[in-house]
This record gives C-alpha cells, structure tokens and sequence, in this order.
C-alpha cells in the first residue's frame, strides 16, 4: 500500500509538470518570396519580397532573342538562390520595341499578377517558334494607317501569330486574351514603362539591368551573375 502511494504521487508530479512546462512549438518554415508577385506603381512586376535590400531591374523585350535567352537560362537560379530567402526582388519592365512585342507583353499580364511569371517565361520559352511566325506575318502585313485601331491590329497578330492558342494552353481562353489586348489602363502603364526605359534609365537595348538602381555592364546570365550578392544561406 505504502508502494502504491508513492507511485501515484510520482504520476501525480509528472503529470503537474507536463502542464506547467511549456510545449515546443514546431519550427516554422521560412517563406519562399520567389512565389510572391505584385504589381509595382510604375506597372512593372515585382516577383519577391518588396522591401528586400537588393533590387534587380530587368528590362526586356518579347521579341529579343537575347532576352528569351537569358530569361530561359537565368530565371530558375535567380528564383532559388537569390529571391526565394528574401533579401531580393526582381523587377520585370516592359520595354517595346515594335507591335509584336506590344501584344505579348500585354498578353504576358493577362490573368493578372500571379500568373504573370507562368506567362513570362512560357513565352519566352516558345520564342523560336513564335517569332518565326512574326516573321511570316511582317512580310505580308500592309502598312498601318495613322488611325488604326491598335487593338484590331494587336487581336491580328495574336491570331496569325498563334499566340491567342498559345494562351489557350495554358487556360486563358482567346476572349480573355482579346480583353487583355483591349485594356487600355495596361496598355497606357507598358507605353509609358518603355518611355520611362528610354528617357530617363537611359536604356539602349534588351536585356538591361539595374542593380538596386544603377545600370550595371551586364547583357546575359553569365555577365549578371558575378555582379550579384552571394546567394544567402
């Protein structure tokens, strides 16, 4: 009896003190930033965190070849290793160069932020493809009147140059794009990124980039990526 006492004041203190002591609460996994995507002021699309200490701006162009290029070869490693731990954001401007280009990019936003990166690279990734297409297109395309509805025209080329199936692949279907080609407020937002690129960043040519604000001698994956912080751990 005396035994059996001591043992159920034993239980009785364990079982106090499994209430009292404060119970280990499961690590918490640290965001991955490279799945955040917002839309900047200025219309571009910042895929990271916002506030993180490094900037890269990327200037392109959908019909550069050295943009499809650097986008296919640069965007998995940049996402993995520099803006998925948060301490670096992308930001993608838009800068056009022709109407070909003005209507990718605008399809490029259809579906809005979080689609955007998909469409971006998907894009790109069908470059060859595509712009073989675009060729075709601008040897038997008439010129365009002064007063020609830039959206009729833009709605053309996506027919003829398969990107309204293109977008249809990937579960935008063709009048969802016709509306993205017809939303003046994007449209108005990529014009006046590509005048900003020009006039006041001073761009040139595609791909360009900033580093936290300053124009950096980098043309590819292979001249970025020395000029970036290390990855951190």
């Amino acid at each position: 009896m005396y035994f059996r006492r001591i043992i159920l004041i034993i239980v009785a203190l364990l079982v106090a003190a499994s209430l009292v002591l404060p119970a280990t609460a499961p690590a918490e996994r640290p965001q991955n930033w490279s799945n955040h995507v917002a839309l900047a002021p200025n219309g571009a699309h910042q895929i990271g965190k916002p506030t993180a200490t490094t900037r890269l701006v990327e200037y392109v162009s959908y019909t550069c070849s050295h943009c499809a290029h650097f986008v296919t070869e640069a965007s998995a490693p940049l996402k993995s290793d520099w803006v998925s731990k948060g301490d670096f954001v992308i930001e993608v401007r838009n800068l056009v160069r022709d109407r070909y280009d003005l209507t990718a990019a605008l399809l490029a936003r259809c579906g809005g932020p979080a689609r955007f990166p998909g469409n971006h690279e998907a894009l790109f990734a069908n470059y060859d493809v595509w712009i073989e297409k675009v060729r075709q297109h601008s040897q038997t395309a008439s010129p365009l009147p002064a007063d020609a509805d830039r959206t009729a025209v833009m709605a053309d080329i996506a027919e003829k140059t398969g990107l309204f199936a293109f977008m249809a692949k990937r579960g935008v279907t063709p009048a969802q794009s016709r509306a993205c080609l017809a939303d003046a407020k994007a449209m108005d937002m990529v014009l006046a990124m590509t005048q900003y690129g020009i006039e006041q960043d001073k761009i040139t040519g595609t791909p360009s980039f900033l580093i936290n604000g300053k124009h950096v001698a980098a043309y590819d994956w292979t001249s970025l990526r020395p000029l970036l912080p290390a990855p951190a751990n």
